[in-house]
């Protein structure tokens, strides 16, 4: 019994000197990378180019530079942020480079501007290569393109749109090589797809737009609005008239009037009126054993969303 009780007491104490000697072993790991990371270091790192500020009418070609080597000194904790997140480097084509014949130039006599935009104080450039960035660049044609929308809707009877749909924008500017752009006639959206609508639509469609890295686009999206009313159909008794009968005949026809059928909203169903129409026959479409004529519906109704005539024939006869 005693021991059992001796080994135990042994065991415990050995396993607390473990735990000691293995936090001594950790804390003496952090002091030596703390260390390590506190002092200063010289390394060379590539940068890759991030173009800013690029004049509209100029769109960089991807045969251009963009990649920076940059020697840098700069303390381990700072090596640490660079292997971690790798900063971009920044150039403004406002300020950090002048024009050439058909491309912008970037030179290393602007290191000390890349200095204080992109590393903190306690980074110092060594050395940059190459010391020169030539951005080829080819002219761009700014043109404004038609958006022409897609959408399956169904609505719920009795329902349906008078005025149409409403988008904004309804073009996009598009800047690109003039080759490119010129050959987009218009751009399409994404298809809206809605079922049993009751309610007024107020939607945002993403673009199709065209994957091209030399084009840029003034929208990636529109916004579509239609006001959604109550629609019914009515019904018109409408004169028919006849019309290039030749000067020597005289036609007698029957019927005289036809039914027109319309759908409206509930709103301008008063509005139609039948002097808002007009039907006519046209001997000069006759063919020479036909003895019908068709009639055409020349005019309508503003407050009709759609029309139609039921009689599709009008029988006539030629008097001696």
């Amino acid at each position: 019994m005693i021991r059992k009780v001796k080994s135990k007491l042994l065991r415990s104490i050995q396993n607390k000197q473990l735990n000691v000697f293995l936090l001594f072993l950790f804390l003496a790991f952090v002091i030596l990378i703390f260390s390590k990371l506190s002092k200063s270091y010289t390394n060379t790192m590539e940068f890759r180019i991030e173009k800013i500020n690029v004049p509209e009418e100029k769109v960089i070609l991807d045969n251009s530079d963009s990649i920076l080597n940059i020697t840098i000194k700069a303390y381990g904790f700072k090596w640490l942020d660079f292997y971690f997140s790798r900063p971009k480097i920044r150039v403004d084509f406002s300020k950090d480079v002048f024009e050439g014949s058909s491309k912008f130039v970037w030179t290393k006599s602007n290191s000390r501007r890349l200095s204080i935009n992109t590393f903190a104080k306690n980074v110092e450039i060594i050395d940059i290569f190459p010391d020169t960035l030539e951005f080829n660049y080819d002219v761009n044609l700014v043109k404004k393109i038609p958006v022409e929308i897609n959408t399956n809707i169904t609505f719920i009877p009795g329902f349906d749109i008078f005025n149409g749909f409403s988008i904004t924008p309804d073009s996009v500017k598009v800047i690109g090589p003039k080759d490119v752009v010129g050959a987009i006639d218009y751009i399409e959206t994404e298809t809206l797809v809605l079922e049993d609508v009751k309610k007024n639509i107020d939607k945002t469609i993403k673009l199709k737009l065209p994957k091209n890295g030399n084009i840029r686009f003034s929208d990636q999206s529109i916004h579509l609005k239609a006001r959604v009313e109550r629609f019914t159909e009515g019904s018109l008794k409408i004169p028919i008239s006849i019309i290039n009968v030749p000067t020597d005949l005289r036609i007698k026809y029957f019927p005289k009037e036809v039914t027109v059928m319309f759908y409206t909203s509930l709103e301008h169903f008063k509005s139609v009126k039948p002097s808002d129409f007009k039907v006519v026959c046209d001997y000069g479409k006759i063919g020479k054993e036909q003895s019908f004529f068709v009639p055409e519906l020349v005019e309508t109704s503003q407050f009709v969303k759609s029309v139609k005539i039921n009689n599709q024939h009008i029988e006539f006869i030629i008097l001696k």
